[in-house]
């Protein structure tokens, strides 16, 4: 029996990624990669055999056998690269929407920031030929969270829809809501804050966490630099 409106609902992270994980089927340069964040490992096969059979334009899905890291299941779904795959996003995660009851944004290559789901933002944002697609990766750097924190002490990062977790071997994970990101002057003249020097032990916890970072604290916010970039956090306390 197929998937019918809402079976997946409370079961699929809001936020998916494109293009932040290699391809299976090629080279990353001609495939575009989706990925959808599920909580449960049977909606994850569900939602894997549903794209598979429904797109003839998607090359392939799979859904990972365990969870992951991040305590999700991924669900990967592959499309060739060309200026068609936006209004192919739009009509797979529409169709997808129907049964996760979830208003679906995105996050391309490993950016701190997600962004609203429109056929317009995808068409500026993602590279739809080889070439293209190759100039972007000579470009791109610190946007990518996997490279800002590529001068740390930290075992793994991750982000589930905005939440963003660091993991230091032998040591529990930390985890923080992102808030804003660029570069620096740009991100801190927007920081309406005061400077808090009263959390100056914390200043030196992650320091000793995550590593070699200039790191300040506004009010409830962090920031972090790193080449002229900086990331705004605000931790959070479970």
């Amino acid at each position: 029996m197929g998937l019918k409106a809402k079976d997946l609902a409370d079961l699929v992270y809001e936020v998916i990624e494109i293009d932040s994980f290699k391809s299976k089927m090629g080279e990353d340069k001609d495939i575009v990669t989706l990925c959808f964040s599920v909580k449960e490992s049977n909606a994850a096969k569900d939602l894997e055999k549903f794209v598979e059979s429904g797109y003839s334009y998607v090359l392939d899905a799979d859904s990972t056998p365990g969870e992951q890291t991040d305590g999700t299941y991924k669900v990967f779904v592959e499309l060739e690269r060309n200026r068609h795959v936006p209004e192919q996003i739009i009509e797979l995660t529409n169709d997808v929407n129907k049964l996760a009851d979830v208003s679906f944004k995105y996050r391309y290559h490993k950016n701190f920031r997600s962004e609203e789901l429109t056929q317009e933002s995808l068409t500026n944002t993602i590279p739809l030929s080889s070439s293209d697609y190759e100039g972007f990766i000579q470009e791109s750097s610190l946007n990518n969270y996997k490279e800002f924190f590529n001068k740390s002490f930290l075992e793994y990062s991750s982000i589930v829809n905005e939440t963003l977790t660091l993991k230091k071997p032998y040591a529990d994970a930390i985890q923080f809501n992102v808030i804003d990101f660029g570069k620096s002057l740009d991100v801190v003249s927007k920081i309406e804050e005061s400077f808090n020097a009263n959390d100056f032990a914390e200043i030196i916890f992650l320091s000793k966490y995550i590593g070699d970072y200039n790191i300040t604290k506004y009010g409830h916010k962090l920031t972090f630099e790193n080449n002229n970039h900086m990331l705004v956090l605000e931790r959070k306390i479970n």
